[in-house]
């Protein structure tokens, strides 16, 4: 509902998406008369849905806009019943929540803001648009604001055991990893004699502090010092986002204590004393346990919240009318060891996800059936095992099914461990992982007729003032800035970092050749500061080389895990026979009419 809904009534599990968006688009959708709602279609614990309700909600969805057909479009109306379903026992759960007047109010209050509608006038034409009166939206919002509550009771009711907690640090311990620091001073200037200047002068034994407080333009009261609070002036651990971009790749490339610069960047010029280099490190359980508390509390919400929404569903008394015209269909199509994989389970992620309503949009919607289905059926079943394990393992998992996989794995594969050679090899083998692109910082000045833009080549070699001078042979400046290859259209591109040819030098940087342009214009490329890639030393990217070697070798075991799972495992797949069940027969062919037999 407006604001609501996407924060609260979206609840994303990893695999399993339940998405309740009944109420939102009933109130972006015109009600064509209340009260005329047709038939009922069915009846969940009791309370009819009617056709005009569902009609309208099939309105809104993108799977229905690309009009399935055949064992598509019965896929799509099983989805969409579920989610109807779902969001039906939802609302009826949350029912004997109490919600005031007053915070109806409030929200009244915040969508007349929100949507301009202060004036009474426009209220009333935007109730009339979306077909509500005043009451209604009232009513719904209340509807809204219920479930918000109820779903907020049952995540905030589950609290973590310290057991839990601290387990859940030593499954996560890798997510509290500190980054790299550095204690460092800089100073920081406009003139680029004066950063050579100050550098070659600290690199004599001149103190730092002193210089920085004498010409640093940044930070000259505290001598420079990075991190440390006004009134101090010893440096504190810093990580890379204090600096520019090039001048923290330099800072934490020594991953030592050094002098880096001068560095430009900005448009100033950057000279860095860095005293201690503070590599990443995982703290203590006592240094973040307030957060790791938080992190757990989340988790088992979630797992809660998960079970929750499962078993409100499996309670939901349902019953279709027989002039149904929908087809629901929710068969079995997997069993794991026992546990039984409802096709709607598979159906969930397979449609809550946009690319699924993109393929559909395109006429490509037998992509999802034959891919995505069973793709994601594999990935359930994997999930199911993993869950069966964690729960065997007698340790105190928390969280959604899909949290518990993926920490079991984690749990499981902790005691990997990669060597330098191991490292050095990874380094190796992916050149382009450990590879700064080559790039540089480009102008192009566009002109209609050619000779402008040859006029104003030649002058560029002697010129500095660029306004003025593409002012004069009337020319526009587009400033690209710093750029990489593949950034540039595809003619200008080639001409910087294809061509390996250089071009004259003036005050404005390296001018290019005129170039045409396939809308028949002209262009002059000013390209200054133009770098080559460049493979980083494998003594500045060892820490990124071992993380990597250390990700596949993990991953690597966890798959050999899920095999093995897979090969004791008792586990019967029938999604194909399910999808050929589902699919409707061919209609025999119609014409003529009279003569055409008819399938028992």
């Amino acid at each position: 509902m407006f604001g609501i809904s996407k924060r609260v009534i979206t609840i994303l599990f990893g695999l399993l998406a339940l998405a309740f968006a009944v109420g939102a688009i009933l109130l972006f959708t015109p009600q064509a008369g209340q009260q005329a709602r047709g038939k009922p279609v069915l009846w969940v614990n009791g309370k009819a849905l009617y056709e005009l309700d569902l009609l309208r909600l099939q309105g809104n969805d993108p799977l229905y806009a690309a009009n399935p057909q055949g064992l598509l479009k019965t896929l799509v109306d099983t989805y969409f019943l579920e989610q109807v379903i779902l969001t039906e026992a939802l609302k009826q759960d949350a029912a004997r929540v109490r919600v005031s007047s007053a915070e109806v109010r409030r929200e009244v209050e915040r969508i007349r803001d929100q949507f301009g509608l202060r004036d009474k006038q426009a209220y009333e034409q935007f109730l009339n648009q979306v077909g509500y009166t005043d009451a209604q939206l009232r009513a719904e919002i209340k509807t809204q604001l219920q479930i918000q509550k109820r779903l907020e009771q049952i995540r905030s009711g589950a609290k973590p055991t310290p057991e839990e907690v601290r387990f859940y640090f030593e499954v996560h311990r890798d997510d509290y990893k500190t980054e790299p620091r550095v204690r460092a001073r800089q100073i920081v200037v406009d003139d680029k004699a004066l950063a050579e200047e100050l550098a070659k002068r600290a690199r004599a034994g001149e103190d730092f502090a002193a210089l920085a407080r004498e010409h640093s333009k940044v930070g000259a009261e505290q001598g420079g010092a990075l991190g440390a609070s006004p009134g101090e002036s010893e440096p504190k651990p810093v990580t890379q986002v204090v600096f520019p971009e090039e001048v923290a790749q330099a800072v934490f490339a020594l991953k030592g204590p050094g002098l880096v610069g001068p560095i430009a960047a900005g448009g100033r010029y950057y000279l860095v004393q860095v005293e201690a280099y503070l590599p990443a490190q995982v703290p203590t359980f006592e240094e973040v346990k307030d957060r790791v508390e938080q992190d757990a509390q989340r988790a088992k919400g979630n797992g809660v919240l998960e079970a929750y929404l499962e078993e409100l569903r499996k309670k939901a008394q349902v019953r279709f009318a027989e002039d149904n015209p929908y087809t629901y269909k929710n068969p079995v199509v997997a069993t794991v060891n026992g546990k039984e994989i409802l096709l709607t389970q598979v159906l969930s992620p397979v449609f809550s996800n946009q690319q699924t309503a993109a393929l559909l949009q395109q006429g490509l919607g037998e992509l999802a059936v034959q891919f995505f289905l069973p793709q994601t059926l594999e990935s359930l079943i994997d999930r199911e095992l993993l869950v069966e394990a964690a729960q065997a393992s007698g340790k105190p998992f928390i969280g959604s099914k899909e949290e518990i996989a993926q920490a079991y794995l984690r749990y499981m594969t902790q005691d990997v461990e990669a060597t330098e050679e191991e490292a050095r090899r990874f380094y190796a083998e992916n050149p382009a992982l450990f590879t700064d692109p080559a790039s540089a910082e480009v102008i192009g000045v566009n002109f209609k007729e050619e000779a402008e833009a040859k006029a104003f080549r030649e002058a560029a070699l002697r010129a500095e003032d660029l306004e003025a001078l593409a002012k004069a042979h009337e020319g526009t400046v587009n400033n690209y800035g710093t750029v990489h290859p593949n950034q540039l259209p595809s003619v200008l591109d080639r001409l910087v970092f294809k061509i390996t040819a250089t071009f004259p030098k003036g005050p404005l940087g390296e001018v290019s050749e005129v170039i045409q342009q396939e809308d028949g214009t002209y262009t002059v490329l000013l390209i200054k500061n133009r770098k080559a890639e460049e493979l980083k030393p494998f003594a500045q990217v060892a820490e990124e080389a071992r993380s990597g070697i250390l990700f596949r070798k993990r991953q690597e075991k966890a798959q050999a895990l899920i095999q093995e799972l897979r090969s004791k495992a008792q586990i019967e797949n029938r999604l194909n026979q399910v999808l050929a069940e589902l699919t409707p027969k061919e209609a025999p062919s119609q014409e003529p009419a009279q003569e055409t037999p008819q399938n028992p």
